[in-house]
């Protein structure tokens, strides 16, 4: 039994993770995130992807008791997967947390036939307090979608954009805005690969600077890369020892992203995510009246957002 989290944190371990997560002592870390193999006979390095599916599901109930309980009380609890699952991991993690969201992350697909478009997967969001008090939560903003051509917002706010917040609104439990890695440039060599943005939303929204987070099924290191840019420590675990390279080479590489000491989620020039209290600070606007940034920080005729511009602008403001 690890008495001291510390013997672990900022590594990624090769290993089966139910046999670490039962060396990790209770209440240990502040945010769990899994994203496990979706049994759906995908070409894994080092783990047959097709199990019985009561196997499966009785696999997948013990990774996530271990979660919960290695999870402190003030912290989240994250499982990604299609729904078909999900549904069945929502009936275990009734018995032994708090639900909170469904979040549904509006990721875009292809038509297989015969069947409605698969076009999201699903977070599960729980916590083990029960009290919004007890837990920590963020209200976060993400960019206003606007025209690539006119520059306009997409949302008709009904004749009062002059009162739309200068960044953007507040998040949702639908997520349409954080898209999948496509550009094979972009990937590593591993089926089921997520982007960084998607994590970095996650950790922004309930951990703090410092804070620990975990993740049983880290792949090329997604989680362990967010937590990294953010300031937090983390722990990866993974059973494939080339995918366990592959993560240590990307985590090492990864630099913070902070604005005006307040960290952000950032990918491609593009502030993808920011915690609704760190606005002012960031945009470095306390005297003036928070006006839309489009106004206040460019003065052509391109959105603050739009590609050309927001490079520029963000890296003036790293």
């Amino acid at each position: 039994m690890f008495k001291d989290i510390k013997q672990l944190e900022n590594k990624i371990i090769q290993g089966d993770c139910l046999k670490i997560m039962r060396e990790i002592i209770d209440n240990s870390v502040d945010m769990t995130f899994a994203d496990p193999p979706f049994n759906l006979k995908k070409k894994y390095n080092h783990y047959e992807d097709s199990k019985e599916k009561q196997d499966y599901l009785n696999w997948c109930n013990e990774w996530m008791s271990e979660m919960v309980r290695i999870t402190k009380p003030t912290g989240a609890i994250f499982v990604h997967n299609i729904p078909r699952w999900l549904t069945h991991y929502a009936k275990h993690l009734n018995k032994i947390a708090y639900f909170r969201h469904w979040i549904s992350w509006d990721s875009g697909g292809a038509p297989m036939g015969k069947t409605l478009l698969p076009n999201h997967y699903g977070i599960l969001y729980y916590t083990k307090s029960k009290s919004h008090k007890d837990f920590k939560f963020y209200d976060i903003r993400y960019p206003h979608l606007k025209c690539r051509v006119c520059n306009e917002f997409l949302k008709d706010y009904g004749g009062k954009k002059a009162q739309a917040h200068g960044f953007g609104p507040l998040l949702s439990d639908v997520w349409s805005d954080i898209h999948r890695i496509r550009h094979k440039k972009r990937r590593d060599d591993h089926p089921c690969q997520l982007p960084v943005p998607l994590l970095e939303r996650l950790i922004l929204m309930t951990t703090n600077e410092g804070d620990v987070v975990f993740d049983p099924f880290v792949g090329t290191g997604t989680t362990a890369v967010a937590a990294k840019k953010l300031g937090r420590r983390y722990i990866g675990v993974d059973i494939d020892s080339e995918y366990v390279k592959i993560s240590q080479k990307n985590v090492d590489i990864a630099k913070e992203t902070k604005i005006n000491g307040c960290y952000v989620s950032a990918y491609l020039g593009h502030i993808r995510t920011m915690r609704d209290k760190d606005f002012k600070e960031i945009w470095n606007n306390k005297k003036d009246d928070l006006k839309l940034l489009d106004d206040k920080m460019n003065k052509t005729s391109l959105g603050w957002n739009h590609p050309k511009h927001i490079a520029t602008t963000f890296e003036q403001l790293l």
